[in-house]
């Protein structure tokens, strides 16, 4: 609990170093400065840093790049090893558990000890590992590393703590479960094979015990030899020699034959009574050919036999296609009695697995299930079924259907949102399914204490969204939207995917979401939007349609002759919001020259199209192409359903629409924002003499002075090449064909340096770039991320003193023989800044110092720093509303921070969070109801509703890539700065309400995750959590409230974290439980015969021949164990200070207390005994001591 009092007082208001937050505020974190207000600000701050811990929660999606596979089938878990060391543990939905081995070593195989709670992974740095499942975050338990042979293969028999790990070089060691320690019994390849062999057999492929004896361990060398090893006499029983090279080897539960898998595609069925040749040679995919010999087929790379009590055998293997059939996709074959079912798969096949009813080797099978693991899918296959249906995955294995590329995350949804997308999204499910309950059912799992509604959304390159029921650590679809719906299909070879070599047209660049309004809105990487509102309700509908001109003017010089004979330029003025409509051209045409001008990049279909429940379109925006030039992507996004409004930006300027009436209120350029105050003092545009200078949105009379632009400027700050002046737009009627284009002309293929072509859409999941953090690398890799990351071109100041002016079109070019010079002398904020828009908020708030009520405002953030503030004039009417223009005032507001603006925020002076007003939904498809009417319902969040004064005021919390900075309204007067960092740059920023109060979250791009306190800008926490290594994670980190975050973690997976100290100590009953006690099936018996005959396969004693007193000890120097931290929990990450060391000393003494509480209770109960026996003694005592011996 902290106590801020600020006593502001001899200051003018008319001081512009406080209005626009220059360098005297201070740059020292929480550094209060004087401010004109009337009043004291008593804030009273609740959070502290022990409310913060970070850690990882829960993962979700499909294992990227999967190696290997197990199952246990008496707990019912399937575990999943990757490429990068993880392990990911499934059971029933809910229970889904990630595990990462320290080395990031690929894992080569898993075994589990069955029934026991352990698993066991081999890895591809040669070591084994012995993991923990009986807590809820698996540990290590034992490691063993491997120092001069290589692991290949790994066996485990059931009930056994004796695990066999075959090696390249051909030899078989043991490995002791329970200690982790290798014994002196080892089979050495020389030893196994025949003296008289000349060649080495190669690496051990396989290991089995026999089902008959266990005894008796079956071995298989990759070039083809096969060996019986006797485990007591110590010698081969039997040894095969076969030309193809072996795969993989499954016995006959009877003991008494198995098969092999070639690399030439064959399958041979070998007996124990003779194997001086196979049983049976079988090719299943090699026809004969008309010359009599067989095709040649690619290599079974495993086979499985099972046996069934109902049915003949199962035999099922992957591979073996013929190589003559090119395009055929990977394949499963299912050979039943003498049916051969091909089942093909969309990905190539890692590894699969039979699911058999018992986890003895030696009884009859039943396979029920098979578990195909796919490069980039998990599939189950139902074989009970005679058409082998598959089941229905209850994981979320397919976020990656479509490349992820923008991600959304809200935490404390309305609770009624949820089973209504479910609903809907229900209604388009897939069929087909096996009927039967999912097969992998393991742990136990249930519902937090801790839980709320919370929504993820993931927008795809195919132009999808996705919403994902995330709550109480679950991931389950709700709803699919495809937005590529709302546009005519691309002709193959035309239109600007093959003019731009765009692949992903439809691509989603970001979101915006209201969960309220059920109104959402997506940027697409074609420069266009699409609103879109919630029905229940199907209908037809015709898309609507505005085309808005946001395009800067040429730099090239121009002649007053010319500008007055071809006016292209709009100059709209400090009081005429309205777009103008200005072109010297007529929509959807061609330049002279034959390069498109006024067009869209997508078509928008025009006819009438029947829409299912669920999100309608209501409105597309679509920036044009200006003089053969395509529009630059949207940077920023906002909307605001209680106004009706919808703001975007992008490097040329900003665009207001109002999507009640379908019309664009505001089009102007960034640098028209400003006006004659622009804080960085660009020089006039002397060739242009006819040209007035306009105040643009800026009120002259409320900042008067300039700011000394290399005081204020981010010292890391890039800017796009070109002017930026007045666009203007072209809002098209709804629903009216375009008019077509003109004759064809040549095409221009070159292209300005600040206008570069749409790129391939830029998928989170697959973009990689290396970030240097150290400040000499700062620049460059800044300007790479942001380029990325917004989808404009950054250069920097120096780049460009040197670099030509391009002309605007080619007769401009033959016109204007010259060129302007870059020379170094001249500002190059003057020449060469291209200023973006970075960030819009809508929130109620007070234009101008003299305002004494909140009224509508937009807040505007760009790339150099600068945050302005834009009154609006809304009316509030419903009938007017909908008739009268929406006005848009004259800006009294600019604050200066270092680097590119990310995020607004909004207090009221108490310091609670001002949340962003909004409309309720309503269905606008739903039938008349003469007894409801249609009106709008607003709810509004007032800055003065809180307050005990009306009209006090609000703060305004304004975050940047450097800065955060805290002003008051209407004063904006700066309260509080803090500088971030100086090495590096923020990324993600958010205000975000944790334990009933507010913080700022930030994301920096050298990997700490930081909280600051709210309104004073204390360091709360400041964690070196994730180094930045790609633009995936940079593109996807999002925050939200209640202390959560998410990021694309890999491809293919979705990682969220918390950090809330609350939620890191709740996690533990939050999470599934892997492991549950469960009874071990009873063996069959086997019969008085059987036994007999049948060898002495259970009085086999593994401890008397691999144990120390028989075997001896293993040499030192072939494997080094390594202890583990099996009774740590791992699952927190070390946060920096005084934090981890409380949080780990309240965790010791909780664990302390527990311990003493339960031993308390212990010894209570034995007290409470002895009492009682003592009673019982001395009742017993009283009642016998007068007997006689004879009458006992």
């Amino acid at each position: 609990m902290k106590k801020f009092r600020k006593v502001l007082d001899g200051l003018t208001t008319s001081s512009p170093g406080g209005t626009m937050g220059s360098p005297s505020c201070g740059s020292a974190a929480g550094t209060p400065t004087a401010a004109p207000t009337p009043k004291e600000i008593d804030v009273q701050e609740t959070l502290v840093s022990e409310n913060f811990q970070l850690c990882k929660t829960v993962r979700h999606g499909f294992p990227y790049q999967p190696t290997s596979l197990a199952f246990d089938p008496v707990q019912k878990i399937l575990a999943i090893g990757s490429r990068s060391g993880g392990v990911r543990i499934l059971g029933r939905p809910g229970v889904d558990c990630y595990c990462q081995h320290e080395s990031g070593a690929a894992v080569l195989q898993l075994q589990f000890l069955i029934n026991e709670g352990a698993l066991v992974t081999a890895c591809a740095d040669d070591t084994l590992h012995l993991w923990n499942l009986r807590q809820r975050r698996p540990a290590v338990l034992h490691s063993l590393k491997f120092n001069r042979e290589r692991i290949t293969f790994c066996h485990l028999p059931f009930q056994s703590k004796w695990l066999y790990v075959g090696t390249e070089r051909g030899n078989t060691h043991i490995v002791n479960i329970e200690s982790f320690i290798l014994s002196g019994y080892v089979i050495m390849w020389n030893k196994a094979i025949e003296l008289s062999t000349k060649t080495h057999p190669g690496p051990v492929v396989h290991l089995s015990d026999s089902p008959k004896d266990e005894g008796k361990l079956l071995i298989g060398f990759e070039g083809g030899t096969i060996v019986q090893w006797d485990l007591r006499a110590k010698k081969a029983d039997f040894r095969i020699y076969y030309d193809e090279a072996i795969h993989s080897v499954s016995w006959h539960h009877e003991g008494k034959q198995f098969m092999c898998s070639h690399s030439d595609g064959s399958l041979t069925l070998w007996t124990l009574r003779n194997t001086t040749k196979p049983f049976q040679v079988t090719f299943p995919h090699g026809k004969i050919q008309k010359d009599g010999r067989k095709e040649s087929c690619k290599p079974i790379l495993k086979v499985e036999y099972k046996t069934s009590r109902s049915s003949e055998p199962f035999v099922i293997f992957s591979g073996g296609l013929s190589y003559d059939k090119a395009g055929r996709r990977p394949a499963l074959t299912i050979m039943h009695g003498k049916a051969i079912t091909v089942l093909e798969m969309d990905y190539p096949i890692v590894e699969f697995m039979v699911l058999c009813e018992t986890p003895y080797n030696n009884e009859v099978q039943d396979p029920y299930a098979v578990v195909v693991l796919l490069e980039k899918d998990l599939i189950v296959v139902d074989l009970t079924q005679s058409n082998f249906p598959v089941f229905e995955n209850p994981y979320p294995m397919d976020i990656h259907e479509s490349p992820v590329t923008c991600t959304a995350y809200f935490a404390d949804c309305p609770p009624d949102i949820i089973p209504i997308l479910y609903s809907i999204g229900a209604k388009n499910k897939k069929t087909g399914y096996s009927h039967k309950e999912w097969p992998i059912g393991g742990g136990t799992w249930t519902l937090g204490s801790h839980t709320y509604p919370e929504i993820i959304i993931t927008g795809h390159a195919d132009g999808s969204i996705k919403f994902w029921d995330a709550s109480a650590f679950t991931l389950q679809m709700l709803y699919k939207l495809k937005t590529s719906k709302v546009f005519e299909k691309p002709k193959p070879g035309e239109g600007r995917a093959a003019e731009l070599g765009e692949e992903d047209p439809f691509a989603v660049q970001m979101v915006s979401w209201c969960p309220h309004s059920r109104i959402f809105c997506v940027v697409g990487i074609s420069a266009h939007i699409i609103l879109y509102r919630f029905s229940k309700y199907d209908a037809n509908t015709q898309i609507v349609s505005l085309e808005v001109r946001l395009q800067c003017e040429p730099e090239d010089i121009i002649t007053p002759s010319e500008n007055e004979n071809n006016p292209c330029f709009s100059e709209p003025g400090s009081h005429s919001p309205q777009p103008h409509h200005q072109h010297p051209l007529s929509p959807g045409s061609r330049t002279p020259d034959g390069a498109k001008d006024s067009i869209p990049c997508l078509k928008v279909k025009d006819k009438m199209v029947r829409v299912p429940p669920g999100y309608q379109s209501d409105l597309v925006i679509q920036l044009l192409w200006v003089d053969g030039e395509p529009p630059q992507q949207i940077t920023s996004l906002d909307l605001n359903s209680a106004y009706g409004l919808l703001a975007f930006g992008n490097c040329n300027g900003l665009a207001v629409v109002d999507y009640l009436q379908k019309t664009v209120i505001l089009c102007i350029s960034t640098l028209d924002l400003y006006g004659a105050t622009d804080p960085y003092q660009r020089l006039t545009r002397s060739p242009r003499r006819n040209r007035q200078s306009t105040s643009g949105l800026t009120e002259l009379t409320d900042n008067q002075q300039s700011i000394d632009m290399e005081r204020s400027k981010s010292p890391t700050s890039d800017h796009v090449n070109g002017h930026c002046t007045s666009p203007t737009s072209q809002p098209c009627s709804a629903g009216k064909p375009r008019i077509p284009m003109g004759p064809e002309g040549p095409r221009l293929t070159r292209r300005g340096p600040g206008r570069p072509p749409f790129r391939k859409a830029q998928s989170a999941a697959c973009m990689e770039i290396s970030l240097p953090v150290s400040h000499t690398e700062g620049h460059a890799s800044r300007r790479a991320m942001l380029q990325q990351l917004h989808g404009v071109t950054m250069y920097s100041h120096d780049e460009h003193h040197t670099t030509a002016a391009y002309c605007w079109n080619e007769r401009e070019s033959r016109e204007n023989s010259f060129s302007r010079s870059r020379s170094s002398s001249v500002s190059s904020i003057d020449r060469d800044t291209k200023e973006a828009i970075t960030t819009l908020q809508f929130g109620e708030s007070y234009g101008r110092k003299s305002d004494a009520l909140p009224t509508p405002c937009l807040w505007v953030g760009t790339s150099l720093g600068v945050g302005i503030l834009i009154p609006l004039s809304i009316p509030t009417d419903h009938e007017e509303r909908m008739e009268d223009p929406v006005t848009v005032g004259p800006s009294g507001a600019v604050q200066m921070l270092k680097g590119s603006v990310l995020r607004f925020g909004f207090l009221d002076c108490n310091g609670a969070l001002i949340q962003s007003p909004y409309e309720v939904w309503r269905d606008l498809n739903a039938p008349e109801d003469p007894d409801r009417t249609r009106r709008r319902k607003l709810v509004h969040f007032s800055p003065s509703s809180s307050q005990d004064a009306f009209g006090e005021g609000h703060l305004a919390v304004v975050c940047s890539e450097r800065q955060a900075k805290v002003f008051l309204m209407p004063s904006q007067s700066c309260l509080f700065v803090h500088n971030i960092t100086e090495s590096s740059f923020v990324l993600r920023a958010d205000v975000v309400s944790l334990c009933n109060s507010v913080c700022l979250a930030c994301f920096c791009a050298n990997g700490h995750v930081m909280t600051l306190s709210l309104p004073s800008l204390r360091p709360l926490m400041d964690v070196n959590y994730l180094p930045l290594t790609d633009m995936r994670i940079a593109r996807t980190f999002c925050f939200t409230n209640e202390g959560q975050a998410l990021y694309l973690s890999s491809p293919t997976e979705i990682q969220r974290i918390t950090y809330s100290q609350e939620m890191c100590d709740n996690l533990q009953e939050m999470l599934g439980e892997l492991f549950t006690p469960i009874e071990t099936p009873e063996a069959q018996n086997r019969g008085f015969l059987k036994g007999f005959f049948g060898g002495n396969a259970h009085t086999f004693d593994r401890e008397e021949l691999f144990g120390e007193a028989a075997a001896g000890k293993a040499s030192r120097s072939l494997a080094q164990h390594i202890p583990g931290q099996g009774g740590v929990e791992g699952m927190k990450v070390a946060a920096s200070g005084a934090v981890g060391e409380l949080a780990r000393a309240r965790i010791a003494l909780d664990e302390r207390g527990q311990r003493l509480g339960e031993l308390e209770e212990r010894t209570a109960l034995m007290m409470t005994s002895a009492e009682t026996f003592s009673k019982h003694a001395h009742e017993l005592m009283l009642k016998c001591k007068d007997k006689k011996w004879y009458q006992f």
